[in-house]
């Protein structure tokens, strides 16, 4: 696949060097959309607008859609607004409003005053949901039938739809609009054509409601293996619908939002191409960062004058104490993380993850404590340039009890602090950061050095 994908970027560069706009539309013509917006991606300004003036409409369309949010924001500032125009109403409403979102305001409305009212008021409709909403997420084109009406009359109104979109279900309202239920496409097929909807309708169809967070609609297909559902407002009015291509893209965002906050960084620094903006997303989490480790050197100078020797004996262990420390908490907030995002109920049960995690802790850290003791003691023996005797059978003790108790502190932070977050409204991942792991040294030196001091001192 990769060799591929060279091939074609070969080819199209030699195609956009020669200028030679026939051949460039013929070549493009071959690949699909997801490929040529690849190639669309690593290309100057120059380029890109060469490609934009080959393709037809729809393609430049759905290149559009899947390139990267910055690489868009290129694109909007080389295209023009009657190009603009044009791909709107080629794409679909949700995918309209989602591009239409990324625009600044005025040039938005502009857009939407250049397009039919029915349309801009399903788009404007769509933007009033949050963008990680089931509303922000959803299609508002969907067929929908009562439930007197008849088989044949359901096949009638998907004939006569006229719109290019895949259908899996026929959603069922009553007579006020509420929605009762769902029936299969196949039910339909299979059925007599004078057969009433209400016999074939699964009153127990899974339903979603407008509000709810992309996140949670995401569970809710992977649990259920659903292909559409419905999306519904508070009053149990249909409104939309939610296919799985699109809960497709919900998981590549959520898990690429998740990889970003563990890694310390925000998908904010993805939104352009500036080496600046990247660097002041990353540094609002370093500089943090950068004082807790402040914090950790402070801890340390506290306990330099109780007993020199202990001390500099004592001190060459602290990156060991640290490192592991914060690790194993970070493992155990790694798995409470996931389990949180997947909404696996395991996982939302804090009595069952503490019970588990905390057993596990315990050995790991009854390992680690009594392997660090072993190194501890085996590296002072090698020492014999000690300028004064070391109570070695007192730090050793010291370091290993040291270790111990550092992981379970480190692990019982990664166990709460991702269900405290939940709770107060905040990203849970935020709890494998770098913050968090930074907090965790001073805590896990902190205890090292005041055992050090205390049993060898």
């Amino acid at each position: 696949m990769a060799e591929e994908q060279e091939q074609l970027l070969q080819k199209i560069e030699s195609l956009l060097e020669a200028e030679d706009k026939t051949s460039l539309r013929g070549a493009l013509a071959e690949y699909r959309s997801s490929e040529v917006a690849e190639v669309v991606e690593i290309l100057d300004d120059d380029d890109r607008r060469l490609i934009f003036d080959v393709l037809d409409m729809e393609t430049s369309a759905e290149v559009l859609e899947k390139v990267s949010e910055a690489t868009r924001k290129q694109l909007f500032e080389l295209l023009k607004s009657h190009e603009l125009r044009a791909i709107i109403l080629e794409l679909g409403l949700d995918d309209a409003a989602d591009l239409l979102a990324e625009l600044p305001e005025d040039e938005r409305e502009n857009l939407l005053a250049d397009i039919s009212p029915a349309k801009a008021t399903h788009i404007r409709k769509l933007m009033s949901y949050s963008e990680d909403s089931a509303g922000g997420i959803m299609d508002p084109v969907l067929i929908n039938v009562t439930e007197d009406a008849t088989v044949a009359q359901a096949v009638s109104k998907i004939r006569a739809a006229e719109i290019d979109e895949d259908f899996f279900s026929v959603f069922v309202v009553n007579s006020k609009g509420k929605f009762v239920g769902d029936v299969r496409i196949r039910h339909l097929i299979t059925s007599r054509e004078d057969k009433h909807i209400k016999e074939l309708l699964d009153p127990d169809a899974i339903y979603i409601y407008a509000d709810a967070d992309q996140e949670e609609v995401r569970n809710t297909f992977s649990k259920n293996d659903l292909i559409t559902a419905p999306v519904l407002d508070h009053n149990n009015r249909l409104i939309g619908r939610i296919t799985a291509d699109r809960i497709i893209e919900v998981a590549e965002e959520e898990a690429a939002e998740d990889l970003y906050t563990m890694a310390g960084t925000d998908p904010d620094e993805l939104d352009t191409f500036s080496m600046f903006n990247a660097a002041r997303v990353r540094m609002t989490w370093l500089l943090p960062c950068l004082l807790g480790t402040a914090v950790t050197a402070l801890v340390m100078t506290f306990f330099r004058d109780f007993n020199p020797t202990v001390f500099v004996a004592a001190v060459s262990f602290v990156p060991m104490i640290a490192a592991i420390s914060g690790n194993a908490g970070l493992q155990t907030s790694a798995i409470v993380v996931s389990g949180l995002a997947t909404g696996h109920l395991a996982a939302l049960k804090l009595s069952q993850v503490f019970s588990r995690e905390v057993r596990i802790a315990m050995l790991v850290a009854l390992a680690c404590g009594i392997a660090g003791g072993l190194i501890c003691f085996a590296m002072f023996q090698l020492r014999t340039d000690q300028p004064q005797p070391i109570k070695v059978t007192r730090l050793v003790p010291a370091f290993t009890a040291a270790m111990f108790s550092a992981i379970m502190v480190s692990t019982t932070l990664g166990l709460f602090l991702p269900f405290i977050f939940r709770k107060i409204g905040i990203d849970p991942a935020i709890s494998s950061g770098p913050l968090v792991t930074t907090a965790n040294d001073s805590i896990s030196v902190a205890i090292y050095m005041t055992l050090a001091v205390l049993l060898a001192g």
